[in-house]
């Protein structure tokens, strides 16, 4: 069973506010349920300073990291990774074009 279709011209929509994945779990998670990272890092099993780093994005998502979020955070592991490629692509894209 295939979830997602996979294509050689799939893309985010351009039109969306990009967000870090740090930036996604502070506003849409941790602020709305009036948690701390600290917390969060004992419900998900995450070391708190390596939460603070995704929270300030200077650490990117990593496979288990976002299992380790979805479980807790009733969110799928994809949707992590996806926010983290996402990013990584328009970070890069800025910085190449900025080469020119």
């Amino acid at each position: 069973m295939e979830l997602i279709q996979l294509s050689p011209r799939m893309d985010v929509d351009a039109s969306l506010h990009l967000r870090s994945p740090g930036e996604v779990l502070l506003l849409d998670y941790l602020l709305p349920a009036t948690m701390n990272h600290q917390q969060l890092a004992r419900r998900t099993g995450i070391r708190a300073p390596h939460l603070r780093e995704f929270l300030t994005d200077a650490r990117p998502m990593t496979p288990r990291h976002a299992i380790r979020l979805a479980l807790v955070l009733d969110t799928s592991p994809l949707y992590w990774l996806v926010l983290q490629a996402r990013y990584d692509l328009a970070r890069e894209a800025l910085r190449a074009s900025g080469d020119r």
